[in-house]
C-alpha cells in the first residue's frame, strides 16, 4: 500500500464520512472515493459499506484497520522523534500536576523521555488546581496535567490521559459514610466545602449550586489547598467532591470517600499554552500520551460508560493504583 492509500483508508475509517475525510486530507471527495475503490480492488472486496445515509466499515475493513493502525502510528512517532532530535530537544521542561496519580504517570513518562532525549531534563511541580492554571499562564510551567474544564482562552486542553471514579468526601461520623455509594442528590445532605481560587467553569463542574433535581446545595467554607479542604471535612464542616482514588493517597482519620453511582468520572488532561509548542514540548507530550495509554495503566474501567457501578469503582482503586 502507498502512504496516501494508508492515510486515506485510516482517515475514512475514523470519520466515516467522505467529505470530512477529504477536508482533513486537503483533497477532493472524488479523490478519496477513487483511492478507496483502488484499494478495494487490490484486496478483492469492499472495505466500507456505503449508502446515501451512512458509511461503515465491513468486517474485513475493521480487521485491516486493526492490523494497520499500530504500525502506522509507530512510524509517525518515529518520524516525529527524528525531527525533534534534529530540532534540538534540550534544556529544562517544567511540568505541573494536581493529583498524585498524574505525578506517577509523569515520572514514568520522564524516564522514557530521558532515555530518548538525554539532553533534556524534566522538572515536576505539584500544585493545586487554581494555582496550576495560573502557573501555566504565567509560564512557570510548560505543561500541566489537571482536571477540565478550563475556560481561559489562552490555555489549550489536550488529550485526556486517564479518568477516575468521582466520589463524595464526607466526615467519617456522617450517616453517608456508612453507604456503599451515594447519588448526586446527596450533595444536598450537608454543606459543600469548596476549593478557593478555582474558575467558574471548574466550580460548576465540581461544586454545583443545585442537585440535578433542583435541590439547593448549601455552601460551606473554602480552603486554598487540598489538605485544608480535608481538615475542614474532618472537622465536620461539610463534604466535597473529588476522585475516589484520592482516598488511596490522602488517608487520614475523620474522613470517608464514597463513590457516586450516577456521576461522570473525573478526567485528567494535558494542558498547555496556546500559540504553538516547542520541539521538546511536542516530544514530551507524545511520550506522556504513549505512557498513559499502556494497557492496564492509567485509565479506570468506568471512563466513557456513563454512570459507573460500584464494581467498577472498586476496580479503579485496585492494585493498579
Amino acid at each position: 500500500m502507498e502512504r496516501y492509500e494508508i492515510e486515506t483508508f485510516l482517515t475514512l475509517a475514523d470519520e466515516l464520512h467522505f467529505a470530512r475525510t477529504a477536508e482533513r486530507l486537503h483533497v477532493s471527495p472524488g479523490r478519496v472515493s477513487q483511492t478507496i475503490k483502488t484499494l478495494e480492488r487490490r484486496v478483492g472486496g469492499p472495505l466500507f459499506e456505503r449508502s446515501s445515509r451512512r458509511v461503515a466499515l465491513t468486517s474485513v475493513g475493521m480487521q485491516l484497520r486493526e492490523d494497520i493502525l499500530p504500525a502506522y502510528e509507530q512510524i509517525q512517532r518515529a518520524v516525529a522523534d527524528a525531527a525533534a532530535a534534529h530540532a534540538g530537544v534540550r534544556g529544562v521542561l517544567r511540568v505541573g500536576f494536581t493529583a498524585p496519580r498524574s505525578g506517577e504517570v509523569l515520572v514514568n513518562a520522564g524516564d522514557a523521555f530521558s532515555t530518548r532525549y538525554s539532553r533534556c531534563t524534566v522538572e515536576l511541580l505539584n500544585v493545586t488546581y487554581g494555582a496550576a492554571i495560573a502557573a501555566l499562564r504565567e509560564e512557570q510551567v510548560d505543561l500541566l496535567v489537571a482536571e477540565p474544564p478550563v475556560e481561559e482562552p489562552d490555555v489549550y486542553v489536550g488529550p485526556v490521559l486517564f479518568s477516575k471514579c468521582r466520589a463524595l468526601v464526607v466526615p467519617a461520623g456522617h450517616p453517608l459514610a456508612r453507604r456503599q455509594t451515594v447519588s448526586t442528590e446527596d450533595l444536598a445532605a450537608l454543606p459543600l466545602v469548596t476549593a478557593a481560587g478555582v474558575s467558574k467553569a471548574f466550580g460548576e463542574e465540581f461544586f454545583p449550586e443545585r442537585t440535578p433535581r433542583g435541590r439547593y446545595i448549601e455552601r460551606g467554607p473554602s480552603a486554598g489547598g487540598w489538605e485544608g479542604v480535608l481538615s475542614l471535612i474532618a472537622g465536620g464542616k461539610g463534604a466535597t467532591v473529588s476522585a475516589l482514588a484520592a482516598g488511596t493517597y490522602h488517608v487520614r482519620p475523620g474522613i470517608a470517600y464514597i463513590p457516586f453511582d450516577d456521576a461522570r468520572p473525573v478526567e485528567y488532561a494535558l494542558m498547555w499554552r496556546n500559540g504553538g509548542t516547542s520541539p521538546r514540548l511536542q516530544a514530551f507530550i507524545r511520550t506522556v500520551v504513549e505512557v498513559a495509554s499502556v494497557p492496564g495503566g492509567s485509565s479506570c474501567g468506568c471512563r466513557g460508560t456513563g454512570a459507573p457501578g460500584p464494581w467498577e469503582c472498586q476496580r479503579c482503586t485496585s492494585s493498579s493504583e
